[in-house]
């Protein structure tokens, strides 16, 4: 089966409650819900909320919410007017991205011009509709790039990925089902290597106000799985990426593999249920011995199910029948199949759920342990328990050691009567790629970013992840320094310290006086110039995970003023619009500043002068030097 397994080599995420992937582990080993409160950001929910609730109102004030606002425009080569336009999916796909490929190992400056393919869960367009809510004002050309076909469009652009790259909606199976087409397309040779990411963004509360009409809505904003008084749905954002690659590929390449997608399966419902909205236990049953077969694999023998778990009365029997009947059969007595949902700690995250419950899954299988699935007090009566192999944990419980790699299941499903199941096995343990060396050999520590603020923020997250307590700390100072040159895209902004030791290195991180030592290969690096990391590392190395990059964050949403400029129209243009560093010399088209640009900068001056600018004259100037002259003249004839 390894010839058309996949591995799983990096993930990252943002999900309520977690910025990332540790954050997500530690979120659910103490069983928390991570739901809360509307901002008031998002929409008046005072003004739609009712008890008692009926057309254009809202059930709940409660759903799970992330951090929308906050991107680094600046490492992603884009102006403060570019940024607030853009829909904070695109903005939080491409730094989550980042991380995925980070936590994968992949250099994404080596992976430009290949035919990695990008796949994309997605069934919301909310900043775009609230744009084009504002009539005239909001129907802007800049809304050109919030056209949903352009999630994949971004990250395959910014990367300069050029396989497959697409966006599925399937509705709240669309992730799931995008992992399913990333796991074809590497089986079939198409693409050597893909990001698969799930976003969902509830900006808006429309689906909301349609699901209370419909009286699916929960009343309080959380996820009852498997429960009595489970009342529906709990909206949720949610961004996740998954980078994956063929398991014989990323053996052979020392990747780390997290775990292995061993097979999967998609189906839609068909004629099977009373209307398209009804889910159907023979199109569940069906998928799920689909995937099993695509796995090669016993249902019988799965440990875990991370189940769709929404929440619903209707369907939550529906769903832990199917389960019970696939992969109860010939399952022995004592040993039930656990199933959980990660929506009871963060809501329903749509589109984007079946990959948050992948990362979840993946986690569990690393760590050898199942979290409790909340907020189940007195269990479902429609559910025939006494029947049914399985149990939904209400306490974290350990994943025994059977002998052999743990196996999971993950489900989806959609509104669009489009079920997805995903199997997945535990990773084996690494294995060694280099001799231990004799201790006391000083290696080459080396540390990158794009701008001097974010090295110093780097390097103060080695520091923490080489001290004794941090993850680092467990791994050799050889492996360490490998990963860090070989498996890290390498920024303008440079450090080099030398050690032999974690203490040593801390210390040089740190600045420690008579510490970080020297030599021509730190000094090169330095400088800027290409080091051979192949000779300096002839056998090679063990990839082991590093700290990711430090995001260099400024708030952007539209209607937000950004201070700085103090009326200096310069330098108003050239932070709203320049994306990149400058000088006086520098051509405005190499700065990101061209001719559609202009004639955006010719409107708005227009409105913040008071003055009608002359869009040929604007057009005409071209350095930054040649700006500064005009916007000079232009503030002196308007006072």
């Amino acid at each position: 089966m390894d010839a058309r397994s996949v591995a799983v080599i990096g993930m990252a995420c943002r999900l309520p409650g977690a910025s990332g992937a540790d954050e997500l582990w530690a979120l659910l080993r103490r069983g928390a819900d991570a739901t809360s409160e509307t901002p008031p950001e998002r929409y008046d929910v005072d003004a739609l909320y009712d008890p008692r609730p009926g057309p254009g109102r809202l059930a709940s004030r409660r759903a799970g919410y992330v951090d929308v606002a906050d991107f680094d425009a600046e490492f992603f080569g884009m102006s403060t007017t570019e940024a607030v336009e853009l829909d904070p999916q695109q903005r939080l796909l491409l730094m989550t991205a980042w991380e995925a490929l980070e936590d994968a190992g992949q250099r994404p400056d080596l992976l430009a011009g290949s035919r990695a393919g990008v796949f994309v869960g997605n069934a919301r367009a909310d900043y775009l509709e609230l744009a084009l809510r504002q009539g005239s004002d909001g129907v802007t050309a800049a809304q050109l790039h919030n056209f949903r076909s352009l999630l994949s469009a971004r990250l395959s652009h910014f990367f300069d990925l050029r396989g497959p790259s697409v966006v599925v909606d399937t509705a709240c199976s669309s992730s799931l089902t995008a992992v399913h087409q990333a796991v074809q397309s590497l089986r079939a040779g198409e693409s050597p290597l893909a990001l698969v990411a799930g976003v969902n963004l509830t900006l808006r509360p429309d689906e909301g106000m349609v699901m209370t009409a419909a009286g699916g809505m929960s009343a309080d904003g959380r996820v009852r799985f498997g429960d009595a008084s489970a009342d529906g749905h709990a909206p949720s954002d949610a961004v996740g990426v998954v980078v994956l690659k063929p398991l014989t590929a990323a053996l052979a390449d020392g990747d780390r593999i997290r775990a292995v997608i061993q097979g999967s399966a998609v189906g839609n419902d068909g004629h099977t249920s009373r209307s398209v909205l009804n889910a159907s236990l023979t199109g569940q049953l069906e998928v799920l011995r689909w995937a099993y077969e695509d796995a090669g694999v016993n249902p019988a023998e799965v440990d875990f199910v991370e189940a769709h778990g929404s929440g619903s009365p209707a369907f939550d029997p529906l769903e832990l029948s199917a389960l019970g009947e696939v992969l109860g059969r010939g399952r022995p007595a004592g040993r039930p199949l656990l199933v959980g949902s990660v929506k009871t700690n963060i809501g329903h995250a749509e589109a984007a759920g079946g990959l948050a419950g992948l990362v979840k899954t993946v986690l569990c299988l690393e760590h050898g342990q199942i979290p409790a699935s909340l907020h189940l007090d007195t269990p479902n009566p429609e559910v025939p328990w006494d029947q049914l192999p399985l149990e939904v944990p209400r306490t974290p419980r350990i994943l025994p050691d059977r002998g052999r790699p743990a196996l999971a299941g993950v489900s989806g499903q959609g509104s669009s009567a489009l079920n997805a199941h995903v199997v997945v096995r535990q990773a084996g343990p690494p294995k060694s790629r280099v001799k231990d060396e004799k201790p006391g050999k000083p290696h080459v520590l080396v540390l990158s970013a794009r701008t001097p603020d974010a090295l110093d923020a780097l390097a103060r997250r080695y520091a923490d992840y080489l001290s004794p307590g941090g993850p680092g700390f467990a791994y050799s100072v050889r492996d360490i320094c490998f990963s860090a040159a070989t498996r890290r895209q390498h920024h303008p902004h440079r450090m080099a310290v030398v050690g032999a030791s974690h203490d040593e290195l801390v210390a040089a991180l740190t600045g420690a006086p008579d510490a970080g030592g020297d030599c021509e290969l730190a000094d090169h690096y330095r400088a800027g110039k290409d080091v051979d990391w192949d000779k300096e590392f002839r056998k090679g190395g063990n990839y082991v995970p590093l700290p990711l990059y430090p995001w260099q964050t400024q708030r952007y949403w539209p209607g937000e003023e950004h201070s700085g400029d103090d009326g200096d129209l310069t330098a108003w243009v050239l932070r709203e619009h320049a994306r990149t560093g400058f000088d006086d010399g520098s051509t405005l088209t190499e700065i990101g500043i061209d001719s559609l640009a202009k004639l955006r900068i010719v409107v708005e001056l227009t409105k913040r002068s008071g003055h009608e600018i002359d869009p040929e004259e604007f057009g005409s100037l071209r350095t930054v030097g040649e700006l500064r002259e005009w916007t000079r003249a232009l503030e002196a004839a308007a006072r």
